[in-house]
């Protein structure tokens, strides 16, 4: 039996019979011709299916919107440092805990919980192993502990490509300073120096550790690296008691944290190199470390180790969450990440501190993160070498 005709389509209570009737070249039903399908029908049976597509996907759409927002509505979501207060990370963290949280649905409270050792180690393997990966704890931890994976370190508990990555305020290009006091004035000194000069660092595969030693690698210098302080704010300690003499780390931080702020106004360290492609406009007479390895015509596996080991200030200071979070919510994250960059309570602080914002999205980093820690045995080889592995 026969069904009913709705425009162009066909409703029969008989399956068989309306789509023989079809399938035989058509027929006549209460009067009208059922003929073969023209291209206009099949036109407007292709909108039909594309329109209730697009009524499907956006129902699922706001059906995950609504199930985000409920799920942080009256939530917590903590943001773990891997780092003691007193250096570039942690301000940075309560920053973005304070205006974060109005762009995630349901306006969670943000917190923020320091957790040094390891030069940030331990807070990285605590968010990968420990912590639930449901969007409520994020990290921040040393863009170049990818460094520690790749040389084959037992305390590393994670792998760097797999991080639910969130994204970065900035990108964080580096100095290598020394006390001006020092008998050594530059790195020709260095170079001559019966006894190695002594750097802090706060753990192996910081930016504290990696970088004299690839300084010296790359030009030929005599450093000792000394591991074990918590923190920038340790080593800077360290530096101003004598016990050590020079340290590695971020230009933003070394010109806007005290007491290194004041160093650079008055004199108290000498920066001797810088690691970004250009020179930055706060350091204009300080040349970039390839400018020295064209200078001293160092060697190009030494050039190309240079450039893994510093690939990572890309990745700036990353926020990441668990593997497994769900994508509904990393999603979130990341837009409510992007957005905050750009809030004016933000951007006035920022400028108080002077901090660069130059930001990276989570899909950015996901990309370098897993470039990062894709490298040819040979030179893994030469940094398991070099970093003492």
């Amino acid at each position: 039996m026969l069904g009913k005709v709705y425009g162009d389509i066909l409703v029969s209570s008989d399956v068989h019979a309306s789509t023989s009737l079809l399938r035989n070249g058509g027929g006549r039903v209460q009067g009208l011709d059922i003929a073969r399908p023209s291209r206009v029908r099949k036109d407007q049976m292709k909108k039909f299916l594309y329109m209730s597509l697009f009524v499907i996907c956006v129902f699922f759409a706001a059906t995950a919107r609504a199930s985000t927002h409920e799920f942080y509505k009256g939530k917590t979501v903590r943001i773990v440092v891997g780092f003691p207060p007193g250096g570039a990370f942690d301000p940075w963290a309560r920053a973005i805990a304070q205006h974060m949280g109005k762009y995630i649905p349901g306006s969670p409270d943000i917190i923020v919980q320091n957790m040094p050792g390891g030069g940030s180690l331990i807070a990285a393997n605590y968010v990968y192993n420990v912590a639930k990966p449901d969007g409520l704890t994020l990290g921040t931890f040393s863009s170049s502990l990818y460094i520690e994976q790749l040389v084959g370190r037992k305390e590393v508990r994670f792998d760097w490509g797999k991080f639910g990555w969130i994204g970065n305020p900035e990108r964080i290009d580096r100095l290598f300073h020394l006390r001006a006091d020092s008998p050594y004035k530059n790195l020709d000194d260095m170079r001559r120096a019966t006894e190695p000069v002594r750097c802090g660092a706060s753990g192996a595969g910081t930016p504290s550790h990696y970088l004299p030693k690839l300084v010296a690698e790359a030009l030929g210098l005599k450093i000792d690296v000394v591991l074990g302080y918590p923190g920038t704010a340790d080593i800077n300690l360290a530096i101003e008691r004598g016990e050590v003499q020079c340290w590695g780390g971020g230009i933003e931080a070394f010109f806007s944290l005290e007491p290194m702020r004041t160093w650079a106004k008055t004199g108290f360290v000498r920066v001797l190199a810088q690691t970004g492609k250009k020179r930055d406009p706060k350091l204009p007479d300080v040349p970039t470390i390839w400018e020295l390895m064209e200078r001293h015509k160092t060697a190009e596996p030494t050039r190309r180790l240079v450039g893994v080991l510093i690939g990572g200030d890309e990745l700036g200071r990353p926020y990441a969450v668990a593997p497994g979070t769900p994508a509904d919510r990393v999603k979130t994250l990341r837009e409510a990440f992007m957005k905050l960059l750009s809030d004016p309570d933000l951007l006035a602080e920022a400028k108080k501190r002077n901090w660069g914002i130059a930001p990276t999205t989570g899909e950015g980093l996901a990309a370098i993160a897993k470039e990062a820690v894709a490298q040819p045995p040979e030179l893994v080889e030469r940094m398991q070498k070099l970093l003492g592995k």
